[in-house]
């Protein structure tokens, strides 16, 4: 098994667009491209590709690592935080007939996803060729 693999918020941040989606939470970094191509066409799926490239870890409870839930005052009963809209693999807010839960492992808990870790921790080196004075910045990570 190699090392693991790090990224920066901002390697993250460059993987926006529908056709290459990206997004962190909790720590970790998720390549849900193919996510997005085997929904192709489903309004489930708009929440994902509107948070490509950043991190949505505000979806998510830290302790259970799942989506956080509230309690809706009008009703009283829990559902689902979705500041974007529903999205894929999350219920529907009443019963529905037409809701498949047969989708097995919800996206956010299925590790085919996983791609690496998210790191904050970085050091940018500034190396300067004399000779040319040619300058290039690089981006390390810190991470042990």
């Amino acid at each position: 098994m190699g090392l693991p693999k790090y990224y920066t918020p901002r390697e993250v941040s460059s993987h926006s667009c529908i056709n290459d989606v990206w997004v962190s939470y909790l720590g970790e970094v998720h390549d849900l491209t193919s996510l997005v191509q085997e929904n192709k066409g489903n309004i489930l799926i708009w929440p994902i590709i509107t948070s490509a490239g950043k991190d949505i870890s505000h979806w998510f409870d830290p302790e259970t690592k799942d989506i956080r839930t509230h309690i809706d005052p009008m009703t009283g009963c829990k559902k689902y935080y979705t500041p974007y809209g529903r999205f894929l693999h999350i219920p529907p807010p009443l019963p529905r007939t037409d809701w498949q839960n047969d989708f097995g492992c919800p996206w956010w808990k299925d590790r085919k996803y996983h791609i690496g870790s998210l790191t904050i921790k970085t050091r940018n080196i500034r190396i300067i060729n004399t000779l040319t004075s040619q300058e290039n910045t690089l981006e390390l990570h810190l991470e042990v």
